[in-house]
């Protein structure tokens, strides 16, 4: 009984480290700048990201090819979003909350967008080489 108790105290533990340490990585990239090009793509009109422009960033994502494959980086920031966002239509007490939170995720899929990008270019560069 305790030896189960302990387990699942342990499998919560975990499940918090990861989950802060995900969230600290989250706002580390969030806090970089966003490029011009990515905002071009997005049709944003504000300097920086909003909350509002999520979905538009990620179609920009959705045009540009990967060349490493198939890959699921948005997954967690997707479904993040929609949690959060929920949570700010359904309480009003934290929808202040999570209007940061919603802005965030819209900087951090434009950082990493714009990291694909770059990549990409690079991997163009290259082959253009050979």
């Amino acid at each position: 009984m305790i030896a189960t108790i302990l387990l699942c105290l342990s499998i919560v533990s975990l499940g918090q480290f990861g989950f802060f340490y995900w969230r600290t990585m989250f706002m580390s990239v969030s806090a970089l700048p966003v490029s011009d090009r990515i905002r071009v793509a997005a049709g944003m009109v504000a300097p920086a990201a909003g909350s509002q422009d999520f979905r538009a960033i990620l179609s920009v994502y959705d045009m540009v090819p990967d060349l490493r494959g198939s890959g699921n980086s948005f997954r967690a920031i997707r479904a993040y979003y929609s949690v959060v966002e929920k949570f700010g239509r359904l309480i009003p007490a934290v929808a202040k909350w999570a209007e940061a939170e919603t802005t965030n995720c819209s900087r951090y899929a434009a950082v990493l967008i714009d990291q694909h990008l770059e990549r990409n270019l690079a991997c163009a560069v290259q082959v253009r080489g050979f």
